[in-house]
């Protein structure tokens, strides 16, 4: 037991230094060419200091006011779905359970599509105006969700979920689709947001994130031992003295936290959720003391590396990171849906 205790926090100080090197990277990768000399002397002067043009003061400015509040928020937003889609995943006792699948992201989109076309005129203002309303609308689409799959005890067919999550996902779209032609002016921008993307994001949504990511990956890894308890069945949960009904709705209500906040400054970003927590699973094992941090720390490096792409595959074009990583995540699922058919 304890060397696969150690086993596991080992990985938890890889995941930690492959976060370093993606942010690194991050920073140094770009559309605007640096050289390696004037990138290091921008990093070393720190955000806030000045610098000539002539001795590379543009590319400080890039790399601390464009670059890296970028990195940051990609960082955050992969952190919060990856453990959304670990802690959904264990809760659910369903390897398909992820926050796109379910239907989560979809309402949270909703809500936050609502309050970027009609917040102003209800008097909705503010940085968290947005967040909130997304997460109001991630909680209406798990709830439509779970009375679709009508999951009301032990013995319920989880599988059911996943078929509900494609009704909620077509409705909620649907209701977008007509709030897009209503709000036609405002179109090209609500479009790249549904698409996923992370450009021109206002790095000051990170104080937006920050508390939502943490706050969510704290409840849900204080209910760790009893999510691996869980993991064994509802009735054997309830035997061994868990309060089942208590436990998932923390597990549920801070998965859908994490996910209303990724979904209201990102967008649409699937399957992070799915392919982050399956791939750990495998490497560090099913303890969720150590699955969910690892999840947070390898979604963030996973949306990190999909956003330098999404900067760089097209020069002078930006693909929706939401299509990067469907591209990923899409096969993957598939083999999921054939290995658990056989």
């Amino acid at each position: 037991m304890r060397k696969d205790r150690r086993r596991s926090w080992m990985w938890v100080g890889v995941w930690l230094a492959a976060v370093a090197l993606s942010l690194a990277a991050s920073v140094a990768i770009g559309p605007t060419a640096t050289d390696l000399d004037s990138l290091w002397r921008a990093i070393l002067a720190g955000p806030g200091a000045k610098a000539p043009e002539a001795a590379g003061g543009w590319v400080q400015a890039v790399v601390w006011e464009i670059r890296f509040p970028r990195a940051v928020l990609a960082l955050l937003v992969g952190a919060a779905l990856g453990a959304a889609g670990a802690a959904y995943q264990g809760v659910l006792r369903n390897p398909l359970a992820d926050p796109f699948i379910l239907g989560v992201s979809s309402g949270a989109a909703l809500g936050a599509v609502a309050g970027i076309l009609f917040g102003g005129q209800v008097g909705l203002y503010g940085l968290f105006a947005v967040p909130g309303l997304a997460f109001v609308g991630g909680l209406v689409g798990l709830a439509a969700v779970f009375w679709l799959g009508s999951i009301r005890g032990p013995g319920s067919r989880n599988n059911t979920l996943i078929l509900a999550g494609v009704v909620v996902q077509s409705f909620f779209g649907a209701i977008l689709t007509v709030l897009m032609v209503a709000a036609s002016n405002r179109l090209p921008n609500v479009m790249l947001w549904l698409l996923g993307s992370l450009a021109n994001r206002d790095p000051r949504l990170i104080w937006s994130l920050v508390p939502a990511t943490v706050l969510g990956l704290t409840m849900v890894w204080w209910e760790a031992r009893n999510l691996n308890v869980l993991t064994l069945g509802e009735e054997e949960a309830a035997h061994l003295g868990v309060d089942v009904g208590a436990a998932r709705l923390v597990i549920l209500g801070a998965s859908s936290l994490m996910t209303a906040a990724a979904v209201s400054v990102a967008g649409i970003i699937g399957f992070v959720g799915l392919v982050v927590p399956h791939v750990l699973r495998i490497l560090a094992g099913p303890d969720h003391r150590t699955l969910l941090p690892l999840s947070a720390l390898g979604g963030g490096v996973f949306l990190l590396w999909a956003d330098n792409a999404a900067r760089t595959l097209i020069p002078g074009q930006e693909i929706p990171i939401g299509a990067i990583t469907a591209f990923c995540g899409a096969p993957f699922f598939a083999y999921l849906l054939h290995r658990q058919g056989r």
